[in-house]
Order: C-alpha cells, then structure tokens, then sequence
C-alpha cells in the first residue's frame, strides 16, 4: 500500500514537473513550488498515518520509529514590537562664525579643530594695519584740536574771542572724539571671537584669505550639549507615532542603545518623500558627534505577559498557521498539531494572540515533517 501511494505521488510530481513553464513568470513558478511543497506534505502525513494503523492492524512487529525532537516550555513575557528607521545625530547648536564688520585678511589663527572654547574666546585676527593708521591720524587731530579749545577757552574767558570762535573749537573736539570711538570700534571687528561655547567642527579658512562669513570658509563651532537624532518617518506611519512615544537609539558605530522619547514631529509631510521628522534628544556624551547614523526604534506595540514562539516554528497550512507541541498521552510523548492566531513579529519572535498557552511544550527541532499523532522522544542536553 505505501509504494503504491509512493508511486502514485511520484507520478504526480512528475505530471506537473513535466508541463511547460516557459511562459511563467519568478511569481508564478514560486506560487506553484509552495503549493506542490504544500500537497507533497499533506501526502507524507496521510502516509504516515495511514502507516502506523496498518501497522496496529496487522500486529507488524516493525515499532514506528521515534522522531527525535527539541521542546521549550513556553512562558508568558513581555513582547515589543520596533518600527526600525535610519537617522542621524544632529545639534540645536551649530554657530558658523562671521565677522561682526565687513571683513578682511586673516592675519593671525588662535584655534584648530577639536579645540574646545568658550564664548567671547579670541579665535582669530584679522589685518588692522589700515585701522590702526586711522586711529594714530584721529588721535593726533585731537590733540590738535584740543589745544586750540584750550586756548580758546582761556581767551573766551579773558573776553577776548568771538563765542562762535569758542564753540567751533569746542565742536571740532567732540566730533574727533566720537570719530576716534567709531575707528576703535572698527579696530575691535578685527578681533573675531565666539559667540557660544563648544568645540571647534572645522577651520575653514587660513591665514592670508579673505574672511567675510562665508560658511564655507569660517570657523564651525558645535555644542554637543543639544543633541538629538532626527529621523525621516514614511507617510504610512503618521497614526502611530505620536510626541512623548517611546523610542531607542542605537548609534552603530559606538555600540551603544540610548531611551528616549519622541520631543519633535513635524506638522508637514515632504511632498518628495512622502515622510515627516521626527526628533528625540540625546545625552550630553563627547563620543557621540553630529551626522554619525542612529538607528531609530519607535515602540508601536507592547504586551504583557505574551506568549512568544521562534518565528521559524510556524508553519502554514490551507487553514492557517500552525506549530507542533509535545503532549504526553499514555506514557508515550506524541506531536500534536495546534492552530494559532498571530500577532506581531519582531527581533526573531512572533506574538502568538491565541491557540497556546503557559507551560505547552514547543516543539522547536525537528518540527519539519512532523505529523499528528506522531511518536517522539526528546534530545538530552
């Protein structure tokens, strides 16, 4: 009786292994591979069954043999499920230096990269020779005139002198000293410093170019004391994620995992990406440097008290998904064929939402090929 099942089945795998498949598409021939994998399965189970009552029948003295298996006592835990998504470090602090006046000629560079300063440091000079001309001619044109209302104030006050005379004076020495104070000032935009504190990103620029605030030729200051990850979020996803939800960073060049929480969405969708940002802050740490990769895990779904099973001991049938347990009946340890229900899949592990409970045993090796009913005996460790 089994060879000639046997043969029959071969026979059939043979009559559609022999049609023409030129005209099949990759889809198509896979679809066509499950259901043949799907219909020779269902054959091997009706044999083996049909087998071992032949055998109870007949009194063969031919003991089945006992399929050696690996079991796990399931136990309730607590599941989470991750949307995964790439992002990046970034900072609320990024200062690009730039000249308080109209610019000039580097002279001298104070700092080079990775340098840490503090606001209002000096980070470099530029050429004030012409400035510094300006002051010496300012200044000696106030001395000037600050003798000539010195004695015209003593003639103005013998009576000799028109008061037009004694004001003039007067006039021309307060308007060189407010000259004076506008060239100073002039002289003090020669002096660049930084606006926050941080460490120095890039030095841009060198000694002898032009500096008028380009920012690609200044001085990058970051303070990593405002970090964040921000990451493009896909339109589909804009029902789930919400401010305040939980997140995890991972930055995969550090090795490291942060919690967090999701502190910024945007209000707008990007009409070329069909996504919105998200942020979320991250520690103060001076290993973690703007633009590094963060991986970005928003917690979407959580459960206690779960019952989880390895995602490759589920199987599918033409009713559904379905696993093997162990079942002990009569002294003897048989597979039985449970029906379940499916949640969320994550990391390896798969939500089962019903059809097993605490304490089943899970057949977790050996499961291919199984069929009901089937004799087992468990692997020692």
């Amino acid at each position: 009786m089994k060879k000639l099942l046997a043969f029959t089945f071969i026979a059939f795998l043979i009559s559609c292994g022999g049609k023409k498949e030129s005209n099949q598409d990759l889809a198509g021939k896979k679809a066509t591979l499950e259901s043949l994998t799907k219909q020779r399965d269902e054959l091997n189970n009706k044999i083996n069954i049909l087998q071992t009552e032949i055998n109870k029948i007949s009194g063969n003295a031919v003991s089945e043999k006992l399929k050696l298996v690996e079991v796990i006592s399931l136990a309730p835990q607590d599941f989470s499920h991750f949307i995964e998504l790439q992002g990046k470090v970034s900072t609320e602090n990024v200062s690009y230096v730039t000249p308080r006046g109209m610019g000039g000629q580097v002279k001298q560079i104070f700092v080079k990269q990775g340098d840490v300063v503090k606001k209002g440091q000096l980070l470099m000079k530029l050429e004030d020779g012409i400035v510094q001309q300006n002051i010496k001619q300012v200044e000696s044109q106030l001395a000037f005139a600050k003798n000539i209302f010195s004695r015209q104030e003593n003639l103005w006050k013998d009576g000799i002198g028109t008061e037009i005379q004694f004001l003039s004076a007067k006039n021309n020495v307060e308007s060189l000293e407010k000259q004076l104070g506008l060239v100073k000032e002039q002289l003090s935009t020669t002096l660049v410093t930084a606006e926050v504190s941080g460490v120095i990103e890039t030095v841009g620029i060198k000694v002898g170019e032009t500096f008028v605030g380009n920012p690609m030729a200044t001085i990058v200051i970051v303070n990593p004391g405002n970090l964040k990850a921000i990451v493009d979020v896909p339109e589909n996803y804009i029902s789930k994620v919400k401010k305040g939800m939980t997140v995890v960073i991972n930055i995969p060049d550090l090795n490291e995992s942060f919690n967090s929480q999701i502190s910024v969405i945007a209000e707008t969708i990007n009409v070329t990406s069909r996504s919105f940002v998200a942020e979320s802050k991250l520690p103060s740490k001076s290993n973690i440097k703007p633009n590094q990769v963060a991986i970005v895990k928003l917690l979407d779904h959580q459960a206690k008290n779960a019952i989880v099973v390895p995602v490759e001991t589920v199987q599918t049938d033409e009713k559904g998904k379905y696993v093997f347990i162990l079942i002990e009946e009569n002294g003897k340890m048989v597979a039985r064929k449970r029906t379940i229900s499916i949640g969320e899949f994550y990391d390896e592990l798969i939500e089962v939402t019903a059809g097993l409970t605490a304490n089943e045993k899970l057949i977790t090796k050996g499961f291919q090929g199984l069929y009901e009913g089937q004799l087992l005996t468990m692997a020692t460790k």
